[in-house]
């Protein structure tokens, strides 16, 4: 006792910084222990949950299927000829399942473009009175082996990007991206925007299909590594990905013998598309996610996604089971003459790439991507180290050179969301609130609580061992 009278005292402060803001403002030495509360104990199940051995193994099951995905571009095809099931009438949409009557601005637009498009309206008004007759199929992208950025529709005839698992027999599908400002997934459906979609089904899609196939699959996985390494984090930030495929496409798109005039203007595109590649890190992400889905026993999250009114997780041990709340709205820098006023609430199947490591959680490699979306360098490092304390595993090829050169952290576990209080980040565009006008800003956003807590509960009242 006499000894630690005489030793110096310092100062630990435990969760809220506000005291440790104060002593450390007086010069006294003081040490930040970043503790939060559980989000839910599951009346006191998630202590039983977070010991139980299997349910380890149940996950690290789950991140091993999810690292084995090989995920190769290898076709392009329409909508119909890919997807079962698919009609004229069916919309597949992004996030969890919704109504036309509680879909918001962005996801209406982008209907009414789709319903003209595929002619199935002459105008606005008379898509909107389809959509609303109940005449129109809607269904989750996510739960047809499909992924769409923002409001995510897809329908018949949009020639789809094909990627296969050279590990196994899935495969999934996505429209191409179509460039920054009036695009159809954030709702904006004037003649441009249908133009373009012509163009895509008429001639850009067959022109990339038929240059696809006059070659080898494109493996994906290594070029979303070598992007990482380039400075890229493949959501929001994908420039070096983007030209890591043009430098691949472009050769075979210029000899696929289609009109020069034609090749070239498939070129152009991509080459002025930043974001083309973001709809492939999404397609391997949804391939991945979906090959670990389905292991009994298993916490980890193989789905988040939103459609704008609501953010949606699937857990591998639940089945294709929603667990939703209400999508949040981003936080971030927006364009000259937008604030949050404007701001839809968080929307696009976007965040499969945080659930698969990448975004958000690949953001320590990506540091100039705050000066899109604001905050510090300091800050992004922050953001994946946190993510760490979350996930099950690393990813063995996704490596960020500042920390070491570390994986990625990947594989959410709904039991230490619960325990830590510490909720996945996601890094994403900010799209407007109305239809048309499209993306407003950029920024962070966190999923809703109430997903993890509803699939905390729902696990542990169906684990055998409860």
């Amino acid at each position: 006792m006499s000894d630690l009278l005489h030793t110096p005292l310092h100062a630990v402060n435990v969760g809220v910084d506000l005291f440790a803001a104060t002593l450390a403002a007086q010069g006294v030495p003081v040490e930040r222990v970043d503790w939060r509360p559980p989000l839910d104990t599951l009346d006191g199940a998630l202590g039983r949950l977070l010991a139980d051995p299997a349910i380890d193994a149940a996950n690290q099951e789950a991140a091993a299927r999810l690292l084995g995905a090989r995920p190769l571009l290898v076709d392009v095809r329409p909508a119909h000829e890919v997807i079962p099931g698919m009609t004229r009438r069916t919309f597949l949409h992004a996030g969890p399942p919704i109504a036309w009557e509680a879909m918001c601005g962005p996801m209406r637009g982008a209907v009414v473009g789709a319903a003209m498009y595929e002619g199935l309206a002459d105008t606005p008004e008379a898509a909107e009175r389809l959509a609303a007759s109940g005449e129109i199929e809607f269904a989750p992208c996510h739960e047809h082996g499909a992924i769409g950025p923002m409001a995510g529709i897809t329908t018949w005839s949009m020639p789809l990007c094909v990627v296969a698992d050279a590990a196994g027999d899935g495969a999934v599908y996505s429209a191409f991206n179509e460039g920054l400002g009036r695009a159809l997934r954030y709702g904006a459906n004037g003649p441009d925007v249908l133009d373009r979609l012509r163009w895509f089904r008429d001639v850009f899609g067959p022109l990339v299909a038929a240059a696809l196939r006059g070659g080898e699959p494109i493996e994906l996985r290594p070029l979303f590594a070598e992007a990482i390494q380039m400075g890229d984090e493949c959501h929001n930030r994908n420039k070096a990905l983007t030209s890591l495929l043009f430098r691949r496409l472009a050769p075979r798109l210029a000899t696929a013998g289609w009109p020069s005039d034609q090749a070239a203007a498939a070129l152009a595109f991509i080459a002025g598309n930043d974001h083309f590649g973001l709809n492939f890190s999404m397609l391997a992400g949804k391939l991945a996610g979906d090959a670990a889905s389905g292991v009994a026993g298993s916490t980890m999250v193989t789905t988040m996604a939103r459609n704008g009114t609501e953010f949606g997780i699937r857990v591998s041990g639940l089945g294709g089971r929603w667990f939703t709340g209400p999508s949040q709205i981003v936080e971030g820098l927006y364009f000259a003459g937008y604030g949050p006023a404007d701001a839809n609430p968080d929307i696009g199947d976007s965040a499969i790439t945080e659930t698969t490591g990448l975004g958000a959680f690949a953001m320590a490699a990506a540091p100039a991507i705050v000066q899109f979306m604001g905050g510090t360098p300091a800050d992004a490092l922050r953001h994946t180290q946190t993510m760490y304390e979350i996930t099950v595993t690393e990813h063995d090829a996704y490596r960020v050179p500042i920390l070491d050169f570390r994986g990625t952290p990947l594989g959410i576990d709904v039991r230490r969301v619960l325990r830590t209080g510490i909720l996945p980040v996601i890094n994403t565009g900010i799209a407007h609130r109305e239809p048309g006008i499209g993306q407003v800003g950029a920024g962070l956003v966190h999923p809703p609580a109430e997903c993890f807590v509803a699939a905390g509960r729902a696990f542990a009242a169906r684990w055998p061992a409860a």
